[in-house]
């Protein structure tokens, strides 16, 4: 076995307290300054121009996903905005979904005309390779001179963290902020629960009592369509932090101790899975079906619950009005919830940007005050709430304002499975696939996930 580089330990995903209330002053602790001795070229040394204004005509090409109603309603409002405030900046948007960012993004990035501001998603697949590739740039001089290293959490900067090589995560350089928080939880339609006699659910057992009783009454119980890939592994992951527990599946994500991907949790949780697609808990054909006609079967009433992320308010509540709500599950009745989570893709300048100040201004229109406000107001979470965002009581914002703060406070904030390794998202999503379709016992699929991190351990 190869020798492994030493890994720190991790801290917490979430400033937990001071994201739930909003409330951040004296919270938010100072980033850690850079790290690895790697040199500083001319775009990432001197000072800052913060008045874009002053840049002569620009024209800035800036890739993003937000292509859910939600986030794309704020970032086309945002973008209209900053181009009024500074016409001589002309913002050319190039919007994917989030699958096929991930598989265009990085040629884009090595093009001759590259964007000058791209969401990067953290962790090894992608934030982690590009750095590796020097195709991102650090944003620390940026963080300092617009005050995102004391806004922001170190937790949340540290998710955008990598050291120059791009080989250790959560420390080093700064290559990105995050506009938004999210978790994945549970919507459910009320009308069907009150006519099924069902309370919300609360605990993974509640939950599967639920989609067992809508199944016995002739109802779909889940809406669910895994084209996308991504739907799966949120389902996947919900499920084995229930299932396995925080500190194992923080370990596997973070590479820490002696946790394997073939422990009992993660197993439990594949079995789960299998078992809910035997049971026809997930319906048929899902493979097939994208996350957006999952989404509009159950805004359309076809089934009770949904499991999603919290960004897809925005596309239900307009729809459903109070008739859906949203819910974190906890392990066992008296446990706090745990779900993943954290903040959405961190908004990054490219390395080979001509205009990586007036991209830097860009971001921070995004993320200051106004710019969380704006989010908040077309139905998105923001990453650091405003101390006047309170949502219409009864309302699925508010359900899921609720929802952040209970995970949150209780550090039941896991992280996303796909940062594990560089390959693993590819792993995971294919062998969920094939789980769910019957193709892979709960034991192979655990196997194929251990294979895949051993193989990242043993490189390294």
């Amino acid at each position: 076995m190869a020798e492994r580089t030493p890994r720190r330990p991790r801290r917490r995903l979430i400033a937990a307290a001071a994201l739930a209330t909003g409330v951040l002053t004296g919270v938010a602790a100072c980033s850690p300054g850079p790290s690895g001795g790697s040199a500083t070229s001319a775009k990432t040394s001197g000072p800052v121009a913060t008045d874009p204004a002053k840049a002569g005509k620009v024209t800035l090409t800036v890739w993003d996903q937000n292509t859910d109603p939600g986030a794309n309603a704020s970032t086309e409002a945002l973008n209209k905005a900053f181009m009024a405030k500074y016409p001589n900046v002309t913002i050319k948007r190039v919007s994917r979904s989030f699958a096929d960012l991930k598989t265009t993004l990085k040629l884009a990035l090595s093009s001759a005309n590259p964007p000058d501001v791209v969401q990067a998603n953290q962790g090894y697949p992608d934030m982690g390779a590009f750095v590796k590739a020097q195709l991102l740039q650090p944003v620390d001089r940026y963080a300092k001179a617009y005050g995102w290293d004391t806004a922001f959490p170190s937790q949340l900067l540290d998710l955008n963290r990598f050291s120059h090589d791009g080989k250790t995560w959560e420390t080093g350089n700064l290559y990105g902020v995050s506009q938004t928080g999210e978790i994945i939880g549970v919507y459910y339609n009320k009308a069907k629960l009150k006519s099924l006699g069902l309370p919300p659910p609360s605990t993974l057992g509640g939950f599967e009592t639920a989609l067992a009783k809508a199944k016995a009454s002739g109802l779909q119980p889940l809406s669910y369509g895994d084209a996308d890939k991504s739907p799966g592994i949120h389902v996947f992951g919900v499920v084995q932090a229930l299932a396995a527990g925080k500190p194992e599946v923080r370990k596997l994500v973070f590479d820490e101790g002696d946790a394997k991907w073939t422990d009992s949790g993660t197993l439990k949780a594949a079995t789960t899975l299998r078992r809910w697609a035997d049971k026809g808990y997930l319906g048929s054909g899902f493979n097939g079906k994208s996350k957006d006609q999952a989404v509009a079967s159950f805004a359309q009433g076809k089934s009770p619950f949904l499991v999603e992320g919290t960004w897809q308010s925005a596309v239900l509540a307009p729809k459903m009005k109070e008739n859906v709500g949203f819910t974190a599950l906890s392990p066992a009745t008296g446990q706090p919830p745990l779900t993943q989570g954290g903040e959405g893709l961190a908004w990054s300048v490219t390395s080979k940007s001509k205009h990586p100040d007036v991209a830097a201004a860009y971001i921070d229109f995004l993320v200051n005050k106004n710019g969380m406000k704006v989010a908040a107001s077309h139905g998105n979470l923001p990453a650091l709430p405003p101390a006047d965002y309170k949502p219409t009581p009864g309302s699925v914002d508010a359900d899921i304002l609720t929802g952040w703060k209970a995970v949150s406070e209780k550090d039941g904030l896991l992280p996303y499975l796909d940062y594990t390794t560089p390959t693993f998202y590819d792993t995971l999503t294919a062998a969920v696939q094939e789980l769910t379709a019957g193709h892979l016992t709960p034991k192979a699929f655990t196997s194929r996930l251990q294979s895949d991190y051993s193989s990242f351990q043993n490189s390294r």
